[in-house]
């Protein structure tokens, strides 16, 4: 299982239409095949300078590598998050088996 995660900020006031418009877009990412436990969050600590979170999950390497590369994920990239988002940090995970 990979969990992949981004922390971000936007250029968009907080609150904002163009916000909430920027997030349901995002949220639509869901329905791409292959995506399991899709979440968007809102950042609560005053210690980040990030203001959302995306979080979700992959059964496997090639899940993960058709999302990137699939049509939907790619015009977002290309039309939203890289003209709203100021600044972001993008983590990948695999779970490590520490028993």
């Amino acid at each position: 299982m990979i969990r992949h995660t981004a922390v971000f900020r936007l250029k968009h006031e907080a609150g904002s239409a163009a916000e909430a418009n920027f997030l349901a877009a995002l949220a639509k990412l869901k329905s791409i095949k292959g995506v399991e436990k899709f979440e968007v969050l809102r950042q609560v600590s005053p210690k980040s300078e990030f203001k959302f979170g995306v979080s979700m999950e992959f059964a496997d390497q090639a899940a993960y590598d058709r999302y990137n590369l699939h049509p939907d994920h790619v015009a977002f990239v290309q039309g939203r998050w890289i003209p709203e988002v100021v600044a972001f940090t993008e983590i990948d995970y695999v779970a490590l088996d520490l028993v």
